[in-house]
């Protein structure tokens, strides 16, 4: 007699394909997301750059960019800029001798033409751009799209009313449309009821907002692409023509050429200056003015004019500040052999509010008393109002009363000759030694007009002759002031118009009713929060009811009326 074999081995195969049958048909049951990994497909190239531009075109983004923006404005108002006053950018060089070279790699010195402030110019601009097009053209599709159709249900928008009339409902549909188109209203009839829509311009002046500040940008972009400016001074009788040449200091943008000058000339006759006589501001500067003739081109005739500070003369596209004023003693040099070495005015920069002024004087072509060709220099102080009691050699006040110069005289090698750039302000004493008086000290000595300062040892002289007046003037030349000027114009209007206009939806229905009247329904809804939509609706219902007017009600008879009380009893019978 056979058995069947039942050991564990066999029980335990079973049981496992038992078991892994009821995981299969769990598996196929279940609700759970599987572990198998989604199969999702890249970005790729196109689509990074779809999202790249779809983030750079958002408000969010803009509104960062124009944040900082003007944070990045902010070191160009703090920190000395080379494109204002390149004169503070060297004297905060030596101040700041660790800090400097960071700040050239950083490009602070020059803020506004940094690679970091262009790139954030940049995608301000780019960014704006790409807002204002598709905007555009939604706009445009609105303007040309009908008023939504009126809703099933007036009585449920924010501002409603409804009365009856005897009126036909095509007469009250065609008195509505006529009552909104002369509101300005854009108004649509369809079916029994008119559609209507008003305030479109603030979509406009949101766009032109933005329009507006694209054509602020450019207009800055080019004025500082294309821009020129700089600085001459001109002594009383001299003249100035524009070119490269004749500037003592020119700066200008990276597109900008020298034929883009304009072409002119001026001269200046006298210069006027007046002071507070007294009070506690006395010294202080009431009037500057320049007298001048300018004349335009080549051959041009000469025009008379005054030139005061902020009121410049514009010739073109340029125009001519005064900016600074000073005085220019006359002085003569003689050599040892008596013959003149150098003559004419020397301007002497302003130190103080009284015009106490430092200067220099270099005389090249020169001999010393042996006839030995040599260089003189000459270094001190002009004051135009000197007070021998005051125990100073400051200037008591700015006006020309009593002037006196204070000169140190040396002689050698001034660095003219090695063709080195050299500031005609200031005198390098490296090569140069001083001339000693009879004590063994630094030959120096205080002039008045009319004096003269006689060198040791026969070497020539200096004759102080008198003083003449310089001017020094800004000329600029400045495109897309025109521009910027509109934009900014533009960009208040717009964004008053985007404040200050409402948008908003009339809806008027006409519809006979069982009693053969009119029943005529009006209704409004703002595209944002406004409080005067109520009393505007009350105003057009107010117009419509001249054509349309409402039905008088009449009171409802009493079903179940009493009898005549009783006059004696006071009761009903």
């Amino acid at each position: 007699m056979s058995t069947t074999d039942t050991g564990p081995s066999s029980t335990e195969s079973s049981s496992t394909e038992a078991g892994s049958a009821e995981k299969a048909a769990s598996a196929q049951l279940s609700t759970a997301p599987s572990e198998e990994k989604l199969n999702v497909p890249g970005l790729g190239v196109i689509g990074w750059a779809r999202w790249f531009w779809r983030q750079l075109t958002s408000m969010r983004v803009a509104l960062i960019l124009l944040f900082l923006l003007s944070l990045a404005s902010i070191p160009g108002s703090v920190i000395p800029q080379t494109s204002v006053d390149s004169t503070k950018v060297d004297n905060f060089r030596q101040r700041h001798e660790t800090l400097s070279p960071l700040y050239d790699k950083l490009q602070l010195f020059d803020v506004y033409t940094s690679v970091w402030f262009s790139a954030i110019y940049i995608l301000l601009f780019i960014s704006l751009a790409g807002c204002i097009v598709p905007r555009s053209w939604q706009f445009v599709g609105q303007l040309r799209a009908r008023p939504p159709r009126a809703p099933r249900r007036l009585d449920r928008m924010p501002a409603y009313t409804t009365w009856r009339t005897e009126a036909a409902p095509e007469e009250v549909l065609a008195s509505a449309r006529g009552l909104l188109g002369r509101r300005r209203f854009r108004a649509h009839r369809e079916g029994d009821s008119v559609a209507s829509e008003k305030g479109y311009l603030r979509e406009a002046g949101n766009l032109a907002f933005h329009v507006a500040l694209i054509v602020l940008l450019l207009a800055f972009a080019a004025g500082q692409l294309f821009k020129s400016e700089g600085n001459k001074l001109i002594v009383q009788g001299d003249g100035f023509s524009n070119t490269l040449t004749q500037y003592d200091d020119f700066r200008s943008g990276s597109l900008f050429t020298a034929d883009q000058l304009d072409s002119f000339g001026f001269r200046l006759h006298d210069f006027h200056a007046r002071y507070a006589q007294s009070g506690p501001e006395q010294g202080t500067a009431r009037d500057y003015r320049a007298d001048i003739s300018y004349w335009k081109g080549a051959d041009g005739k000469e025009t008379k004019t005054t030139v005061k500070v902020n009121e410049p003369l514009q010739i073109g596209d340029s125009k001519v500040y005064l900016v600074a004023n000073g005085f220019a003693p006359v002085v003569t040099v003689r050599d040892g052999q008596g013959d003149i070495a150098y003559r004419g005015p020397v301007p002497f920069l302003q130190q103080d509010n009284n015009q106490t002024s430092s200067g220099v004087i270099k005389v090249t072509d020169y001999r010393d008393a042996k006839g030995r060709p040599d260089q003189l220099g000459f270094q001190g102080f002009f004051v135009p109002d000197f007070r021998p009691g005051s125990g100073t050699m400051f200037s008591q006040s700015p006006e020309l009363k009593n002037p006196a110069m204070m000169l140190t005289a040396y002689h050698g090698d001034l660095g003219l000759d090695s063709g080195a750039a050299q500031n005609v302000y200031q005198l390098d004493t490296k090569n140069l030694t001083k001339f000693k008086g009879k004590d063994g000290g630094p030959f120096a000595k205080k002039l008045v007009p009319g004096q003269t300062l006689k060198l040791p040892d026969g070497a020539g002289s200096l004759k102080f002759e008198g003083v003449k007046e310089w001017a020094n003037f800004q000329i600029s030349h400045q495109v897309g002031n025109a521009w910027a000027l509109g934009g900014a114009l533009a960009a208040i209007a717009g964004l008053a118009g985007s404040l200050f206009i409402q948008r908003r939806r009339v809806w008027v229905r006409a519809a006979a009713a069982d009693d053969g009247r009119t029943v005529v329904e009006m209704a409004g809804l703002g595209r944002s929060e406004s409080t005067r939509l109520p009393e505007e609706l009350g105003r057009l219902a107010q117009a419509l009811r001249d054509d349309a007017a409402p039905v008088a009600q009449q009171p409802e008879p009493d079903p179940d009326p009493d009898p005549d009380p009783d006059p004696a009893s006071g009761e009903r019978q």
